[in-house]
């Protein structure tokens, strides 16, 4: 028989083992199990916000150094919506950049700090909106049942009421934002993954006094409205899950007290307001030179708020993811 032609058989390959999983770095004082710390991202955050206030107050210190602009004292005497829309851009402006560097290094959207874009402006703002100027309306209407409040009249007319108005919504807008996401933005964000979100929200909303604490004619009892307009803002912020509610009944209060009804805000008097008001009686009632919010009617009604948000809103919507 002739010889076979003999086939080698291919040689059998072990395939190769996966390679093994990089065991994750160990967890530090600096480090935890998602990264940086929130303490640290928190202190970061901060770092970036004096940082930019520095790099805007620069050209000023400059001009003063030159001889541009001599030192005095300034006064508040009144609220004006140019003056307000400055201040409040300026708040907002600052921590919205350090935030979207913060989004950056932690690969997260701005939007997770509370103020998402697909619901700018839309059905939670709204309703806040309404909620708030109805609120404010409430407290002005118990204050009037004791014979403590009552409108005198319009004080202004024709084409100033079209342009005020038009001027004032979009301030009072502008406050709520800022002021919203200064204190219940990305800090309430990270302390709520250090802390918790009620602790965090204690701590803000004592903060949020304390902001308030240099206005002009200030009171204890306004002070104290204060932290629980705070603490509400932030049941607004977990039933919804973002600040968009919270923007609106801010922005609707305030619109209210300050153009609508024109009464005063922590002492401050209103400018080109609707309707003018006065008031008469003890502090504890009308809230004396502060204005309403120190009245006793204010905390009752921010709490009748509180327990109505909650039989609708009984979901927590507010989670903290960790960064993708």
């Amino acid at each position: 028989m002739p010889d076979e032609e003999i086939i080698p058989l291919p040689e059998m390959t072990t395939p190769a083992a996966p390679a093994p999983t990089p065991a994750p770095p160990p967890n530090t004082i600096f480090r935890g199990p998602d990264g940086i710390r929130a303490g640290w991202r928190l202190l970061i955050f901060l770092a970036l916000v004096t940082a930019i206030v520095l790099l805007l107050a620069l050209p000023f210190f400059l001009m003063r150094l030159a001889g541009f602009g001599q030192p005095g004292s300034i006064r508040v005497s009144g609220i004006t919506p140019l003056g307000l829309s400055i201040s409040e851009g300026v708040l907002f402006v600052i921590p919205s950049i350090a935030a979207l560097i913060m989004a950056r290094l932690e690969h997260r959207k701005y939007g997770d700090y509370g103020l998402p874009f697909r619901f700018a402006f839309g059905k939670d703002f709204w309703i806040g909106t309404f909620i708030g100027f109805f609120s404010i309306s409430v407290c002005l209407f118990g204050i009037f049942l004791f014979h403590g409040f009552h409108l005198t009249g319009m004080a202004i007319h024709g084409s100033t009421i079209a342009s005020a108005t038009a001027a004032w919504s979009a301030t009072f807008v502008l406050v709520g934002l800022a002021e919203e996401f200064s204190f219940r933005g990305y800090m309430q964000f990270t302390l709520t993954k250090g802390i918790g979100f009620w602790p965090a929200a204690i701590l803000l909303s004592g903060l949020f006094a304390l902001a308030h604490a240099s206005n002009p004619g200030e009171s204890k009892m306004g002070l104290l409205s204060v932290v629980l307009f705070g603490l509400l803002f932030c049941l607004f912020l977990r039933g919804t899950g973002n600040l968009w509610w919270a923007v609106g009944f801010h922005a609707g209060w305030d619109w209210g007290q300050t153009f609508f009804y024109g009464v005063p805000d922590s002492g401050i008097p209103p400018y080109h307001n609707l309707f003018g008001s006065v008031f008469h009686g003890p502090a504890w009632l009308t809230g004396g030179s502060v204005g309403p919010k120190a009245s006793l009617f204010t905390p009752i009604v921010l709490v009748i708020v509180g327990i109505l948000f909650t039989r609708v809103y009984r979901e927590n919507k507010y989670q903290v993811q960790a960064a993708q």
